[in-house]
């Protein structure tokens, strides 16, 4: 039975690359590490045999895990035409499923989530993966994780109504942060910084919850 699910889930898995494809991500690297992550494993067990569907899916307590078109996106305009990611940040580690699928791609993974259940959830689904390269922790997301910055990445999973000048302050030179922005209308903004300062590139209009400080 259990090798039933798996040779399920693997094929599942292999048209929600396919459809990844078809939409539009090129990175072979990004579609590989979204091939590698079984994203079953990250939703509640009455929505699993939705799990690969290209759709947000709830979690509770007001939270989504994202559409995986969305995680590949926002991964592959972190990637694109660097040879990697580098140390990340990741804000709003929800489950972790965005989380798993970075670490594909970096050696170091750090992952903050302002909700102390979803955190507890995330921690059990990193054990259950042995996914040992990502480091979660329990803080506000609008301040980031000073004590471990800088990053050449930072990646951000819910929206606010601006840019965080944390997030920007915890930015490496030559790194990128992409994020969504907006309330009622949001846009995907890349961030890269340069010695000469910061550029902001407005891209597609997503659909996020909103980015909330402090934890619970």
């Amino acid at each position: 039975m259990l090798q039933g699910i798996g040779m399920t889930s693997q094929r599942t898995r292999t048209r929600m690359v396919e459809r990844l494809r078809e939409k539009g991500i090129r990175s072979e690297a990004v579609l590989a590490a979204m091939a590698a992550v079984p994203r079953h494993v990250f939703v509640e067990e009455a929505l699993a045999s939705r799990a690969y569907e290209d759709t947000a899916l709830p979690l509770g307590m007001g939270q989504t895990i994202s559409q995986p078109y969305i995680v590949a996106r926002m991964i592959e305009l972190l990637l694109n035409g660097r040879p990697g990611i580098g140390k990340t940040l990741e804000i709003g580690a929800g489950c972790g499923y965005q989380a798993a699928v970075l670490a594909q791609l970096s050696k170091e993974v750090f992952a903050v989530e302002r909700i102390g259940p979803l955190l507890e959830k995330a921690k059990a689904n990193m054990r259950t993966l042995q996914q040992f390269n990502v480091r979660l922790k329990h803080a506000d997301g609008m301040l980031g994780l000073p004590e471990a910055g800088p990053f050449d990445s930072i990646i951000v999973a819910a929206a606010g109504l601006n840019i965080p000048p944390a997030l920007l302050s915890q930015l490496a030179p030559g790194g990128r942060l992409v994020l969504p922005v907006g309330a009622s209308e949001q846009y995907l903004s890349l961030i890269e910084r340069s010695p000469q300062g910061y550029t902001e590139t407005r891209l597609d209009a997503v659909r996020f919850v909103p980015l909330l400080s402090g934890i619970q």
